[in-house]
Formats: structure tokens, sequence, C-alpha cells
């Protein structure tokens, strides 16, 4: 089973929108997926409760001490937000993977630098068994902050993936349970292309332990 986990200290990163989107685009390819929501918010749980069962099935577990049936091909992990010490031991125990977004917004890279300064530190990555990468979300191409999120996730010596545009097709696939690769092709080209590198960096070996 591959296991990759959604994880920022602070709420309101993105963590579902990467995560629900990711478990859309591996069902819609045939596989089996679970999507685990941590968080007491539960939105990805809502986000599958707004899911046409004339598509693909997803698993939906919340919380944790419920385990994964044999035979799923994906566990897809949204954590919640303010993990420190053995809760967050716990949750990266859980994962092979590890994205963590990053909001384009001073406050947002200030407390990112010091949670990703925190995880690089752990064991579970330090010894391998954990792979990190960095995606900015909610990004407008060519503003200034951009650039500044931009240099600023260049410079975690971590690998950026990409940039997860602040598109209107993200909002109106949450509200349908959808992700963009179950929406039209042409309207979410643009949007397929920018997610594109997370999925290519989950399928090589540099995602791998």
């Amino acid at each position: 089973m591959r296991s990759i986990l959604v994880l920022n200290s602070k709420g309101g990163s993105g963590k579902t929108t990467i995560a629900t989107n990711l478990a859309s685009f591996y069902a819609s390819i045939g596989k089996s997926v679970a999507l685990v929501d941590l968080d007491s918010q539960q939105s990805s749980i809502g986000w599958l409760k707004s899911r046409s069962s004339a598509k693909p099935p997803i698993i939906g577990i919340k919380g944790h001490g419920v385990k994964v049936k044999r035979g799923v091909d994906y566990k897809i992990i949204d954590a919640p937000a303010g993990l420190k010490g053995a809760e967050l031991t716990k949750v990266l125990n859980m994962a092979e993977s590890v994205i963590i977004p990053v909001l384009p917004s001073p406050i947002d890279m200030r407390a990112a630098s010091d949670f990703i300064k925190n995880i690089k530190q752990h064991s579970r990555v330090v010894t391998k068994k954990a792979k990190l990468a960095l995606v900015a979300n909610r990004g407008r191409d060519y503003t200034n902050i951009y650039w500044e999120l931009d240099d600023f996730l260049e410079r975690q010596k971590i690998p950026f993936l990409t940039m997860v545009r602040d598109s209107q097709n993200y909002i109106r696939a949450a509200e349908k349970g959808l992700g963009i690769y179950e929406m039209g092709p042409a309207m979410t080209a643009v949007d397929r292309t920018y997610f594109e590198p997370i999925i290519d960096w989950l399928s090589s070996r540099r995602s791998k332990p």
C-alpha cells in the first residue's frame, strides 16, 4: 500500500484540496483508494459525502485507529493542524511520502519555516523512512508574493514540486466531491499541468523510502 501524508502545522494551508485531488486522481485511474481524515473539521469526509455514487469509489476513514483493509493501493492522509511531539510522530509513522503545502503570505511562510526545520530533524525523515516535498498552494503567477514564496521554498533544501493555482475549478470540484481530473479536460487543462508534478514525484523513486 502506498501511503501519502499531506501535512502542515498551520490550518487553512490547503491540505484537504491536495488530499482530495490526489484521492480522486488515483480513483479515476482505477486504483483502490482510502482517504484518511485526521482533522477534527472532517473536511475530507465532508467532500466524500458530496461525491456521486456514479464516480469511482473512495473509502473514507475518520481519525486514528481504523485499519485500512488489504487490497487498497493508495492511502491518502489529510492531517490536522498544530501537530507536534508524540502526535506528530504518530502521524509521520503512517506515511512514506509527505507533501507540505505552503500559502503565499509572510505569516504562513514564517510558520512554515519553523515547521519544516522541525520536520527535517525528525528521526523518520533523517533515516529516510519518509520523504518530503513542498508545494506552493493558492498561488497566482508573477505576483510579488509569488516570487517571494518561490524563493522561500527553493531555500528549504527539500524538493519544491509545483504551484497549485488559486483556481475556481478547485472550488467547483470541492462542492461536488470531485477532483480536477474528473472534470472537463479543456476546462481544467492549466490546473492539471500545474498539479502534474505532484503525481510525477509520487510516482518516482525519489518519493519512496
